[in-house]
């Protein structure tokens, strides 16, 4: 079933991923995607009538802490500041984003 997806549809994908790869593993990862394709259509294939859904793997509840701020010492974000790559003025300085989509979004 695998058939089912094209290199070009691979190729696709992986531009909207924004990924790069060689020439010569389009084919692996048009196999690879394949089979994960087909993965799914023997789920679709699974009989699920009256199965609850399920909305967390576990029972637990609400494990969040509250989210609120607390002030750090400066030992502590001299710490974090070490293993950042560049900072600037006690900021983590971050590479810029640049959206290079064709539809400009």
């Amino acid at each position: 079933m695998a058939s089912k997806i094209t290199e070009q549809q691979v190729q696709h994908v992986a531009e909207l991923a924004k990924l790069e790869f060689p020439e010569d593993e389009l084919s692996k990862f048009t196999t690879q995607l394949g089979s994960i394709i087909d993965m799914f259509e023997d789920l679709e294939a699974v009989d699920t009538d009256g199965v609850e859904p399920m909305t967390s793997a576990t029972d637990r509840v609400n494990v969040m802490r509250e989210d609120k701020a607390v002030k750090s010492s400066k030992e502590e974000v001299d710490a974090l500041l070490k293993n950042a790559p560049e900072t600037d003025g006690g900021y983590i300085k971050v590479p810029a984003i640049i959206d290079e989509s064709e539809d400009g979004e």
